[in-house]
């Protein structure tokens, strides 16, 4: 092991006491922050028994790499690395599951957040006063001074979002930072979605005012060394939790996407038939196939981006992932019409038969796509 990261006073392998507390930690490209992290936790609990589990969604920086180093040395310390898997909240999901001690906290690797308040989160818990206590940046003596102007405001309106639509009473229901009884929180898991950032805010959602919760104020502090993690897309997670959660799971934001992915093909279908028509003076078959396959090119660019962002195609995947996209969209299109032909046969209404097909062709390409083309591995 590299002496540069070995921690002082590791606990020998066979000397760890049965942890009364996890601390999970998802990671990607945090190596720099992990020692650290590690530090900071065995001086916050002091003699306390505890646990670390980093959960990695493999990064290519071998964050996990130095966390298997770690706990070689201690045994307190433990490593999930997710292949083929990314997000935060899928991450905390895996982590709390995986915990040995009866409560459970969540801390961010970037050192932003003050481990310092889990001694007092572990003592509300195990007094009954609290099921699950969040640290707060937006309560008396909370402060999120380190936040941009513009995070500041998406916080905000994010969290007044969530009040009024989930009915989430909480202050800071954006928060990162909070521990949970781990059988509570087993209770509420099956209902949990595995996408997205805000855990927390699923977590509180989904219980329906059933979990008892304390708020304690911490300060949020600013990131030593990385970068953020959060981009333009979080907006769309964040988007697609209150939609699951105001319609019980019957909306899925993916296939929203993925229907509205396939609206701009259409555009892109007639922009280049009209371009082969008018400007190259092609055939209409030729002009009509070479739009066929540019709008599904298209689509595919757009799913790859936005619809499974979370499952992208890269390098060599990308080319297999497209044939396979043409092969579901060619079985999509004659489902299309075959079942708009048989709308149209019963009740020749011509824009009822052609949604009937339409949908069909949106509903096939959405589930077969995720079974062959971004199926997670």
């Amino acid at each position: 092991m590299n002496e540069a990261i070995r921690p002082a006073g590791a606990v020998p392998l066979q000397s760890a006491a049965i942890p009364i507390v996890t601390v999970v930690v998802p990671t990607f490209n945090e190596r720099d922050n992990v020692v650290t992290l590690y530090k900071r936790l065995e001086a916050a609990f002091k003699d306390l028994p505890w646990e670390v589990v980093f959960v990695d969604d493999n990064s290519p920086d071998d964050t996990w790499q130095v966390v298997r180093e770690l706990s070689r040395t201690d045994s307190r310390v433990r490593c999930i690395r997710r292949i083929g898997r990314r997000g935060l909240s899928g991450a905390c999901i895996e982590g709390i599951l995986a915990a040995s001690a009866p409560y459970a906290a969540v801390i961010d690797a970037d050192l932003q957040h003050d481990e310092t308040q889990l001694p007092k989160m572990l003592a509300l818990l195990q007094s009954g006063a609290a099921e699950l206590v969040v640290g707060s940046r937006y309560i008396e003596g909370g402060s999120a001074a380190s936040f941009d102007k513009q995070r500041a405001g998406a916080s905000a309106f994010a969290t007044e979002i969530a009040r009024r639509l989930l009915r989430v009473e909480i202050a800071d229901p954006m928060s990162g930072f909070f521990m949970i009884r781990r059988d509570r929180f087993e209770q509420i898991a099956p209902k949990l979605s595995t996408q997205g950032f805000k855990i927390l805010l699923d977590i509180v959602a989904s219980a329906e005012g059933g979990l008892r919760t304390v708020e304690i104020p911490y300060t949020f502090g600013s990131r030593l060394h990385g970068e953020s993690k959060l981009d333009s897309m979080v907006a769309l997670d964040f988007l697609g939790l209150v939609l699951a959660k105001m319609t019980n799971d019957a909306v899925s934001l993916r296939f929203l996407l993925f229907a509205m992915v396939g609206g701009t093909g259409l555009f892109v279908h007639l922009g280049t038939l009209f371009l082969g028509l008018q400007l190259f003076d092609l055939p209409f078959t030729e002009a009509q196939a070479i739009g066929a396959f540019a709008a599904m090119t298209s689509n595919f660019i757009l799913n790859n981006f936005l619809t499974y962002r979370d499952q992208r195609l890269k390098g060599f995947a990308v080319l297999r992932g497209l044939v396979a996209f043409y092969v579901v969209c060619s079985v999509g299109l004659l489902a299309n019409v075959g079942v708009a032909f048989s709308v149209y046969d019963q009740e020749p209404i011509w824009w009822l038969a052609g949604a009937a097909g339409a949908l069909m062709g949106v509903v096939w390409n959405y589930a077969i796509s995720g079974l062959f083309v971004w199926r997670k591995r």
